[in-house]
């Protein structure tokens, strides 16, 4: 597997890009649902409703299908369906069916562990651009742990059934200190399959959720979540490309892999409120899912109006200005989003983020050392 293949085709980063110029929403996210059947501590949404409680705070089927025609009509063509967990809802697949049907890109996230029987033969019939499935483990007991659910055997059954019946399926791997001494299991079974995975060290302030103590235990320090990043880079890259890698962190040169991060000096760095969009599961529009604020009810406006405004208003979002004229900038990927929820304040400076970098850099300057 090519571990440094590009994760979205060229078409979809050039509309992007002409998009975030024109002013259109060209991608959103739908989060359907807050419930989930997993209880992973690091999770930004899932304490906000529990079970069937609260149920009908949830957007119905017919309101999620209405705002998105009128995002289509707005320009989007891309969609992302997700929670929670999404395929808890008993209504999922009429949503899905329904903006398929508007000739969207849909991609969904889920954990894997309700993919199978009937939902997974309806979800092979009718495939969606892709499936992101998150890997929280190499084995049944750090699911059990993490997860609360031992359901190993059916996340690593759904994500293989997908793969044989050619729907193209992605994973997504946080790593935290539940799961960390399962990375190189999880890793060799993504290399032995052909399957890209995403991986991330840094987990979010849980800002979103009311329990933040037990989602902090989630958390590395920032020393070790630089330690596991480089290593990570180490197995995917191979020595020849990480040292190259090492090379640019130590050069300070643009450091990310991700197709929708961009190089800016002040603002928001990837296409949150330029180009693309979050709906949260009680109809609250957002630049990103990371944020509380810019944010304005699909109650109260017109999916139109209220993308006008959240456009506006993320045209004024800055860094720091110490953010801003860091030497470092260029291998942070501070933005926004981390800087109010590391600090409750967009002018805040993430100091997490700061010793994140300053450790990055360390871990490059001692490899190279060696060489």
């Amino acid at each position: 597997m090519n571990n440094t293949e590009r994760t979205e085709p060229v078409i979809a980063t050039y509309l992007h890009e002409k998009g975030g110029r024109l002013g259109l929403p060209v991608s959103g996210t739908f989060e359907l649902t807050s419930r989930c059947n997993f209880s992973c501590p690091m999770c930004y949404v899932h304490d906000q409703m529990k079970d069937s409680d609260n149920l009908s705070s949830e957007l119905s089927a017919e309101q999620w299908i209405n705002i998105a025609q009128s995002a289509c009509d707005s320009g989007m063509m891309f969609a992302l369906l997700t929670g929670g967990e999404p395929l808890l809802r008993r209504d999922f697949f009429e949503i899905y069916s329904a903006m398929k049907s508007m000739g969207l890109m849909i991609s969904v996230n889920t954990n894997g562990s309700l993919l199978k029987g009937e939902t997974l033969r309806k979800l092979i019939e009718n495939p969606p651009f892709r499936v992101n499935i998150s890997l929280y483990g190499g084995c049944a007991e750090t699911y059990r742990n993490m997860c609360g659910n031992n359901a190993f055997a059916d996340v690593t059954g759904a994500i293989l059934s997908l793969k044989d019946a050619g729907v193209d399926v992605r994973l997504n791997l946080s790593l935290t200190p539940m799961n960390k001494d399962d990375m190189q299991i999880i890793y060799e079974f993504a290399n032995e399959n052909g399957i890209h995975i995403k991986f991330n060290t840094y987990m979010y302030p849980p800002h979103r959720i009311k329990d933040t103590d037990t989602a902090s235990h989630s958390r590395f320090t920032p020393d070790e979540a630089a330690r596991y990043s480089s290593q990570w880079d180490y197995l995917r890259l191979g020595e020849e490309e990480y040292k190259k890698r090492c090379e640019r962190i130590l050069a300070n040169t643009f450091l990310s892999d991700d197709e929708c991060m961009v190089d800016m000096d002040k603002g928001v760095r990837c296409r949150a409120g330029r180009s693309s969009f979050w709906i949260t599961w009680d109809g609250k529009l957002l630049p990103c899912g990371m944020m509380t604020s810019p944010a304005v009810s699909l109650n109260l406006l017109s999916f139109t109006e209220a993308w006008a405004y959240i456009k506006a208003e993320s045209e004024n979002l800055y860094l720091p200005e110490h953010c801003v004229t860091c030497s470092k900038r260029k291998i942070c990927n501070v933005c926004p989003a981390v800087c109010v929820s590391e600090t409750g304040s967009f002018k805040g400076i993430p100091e997490y983020l700061c010793q994140y970098t300053d450790e990055l850099i360390s871990f490059a300057k001692d490899y190279m050392d060696k060489q």
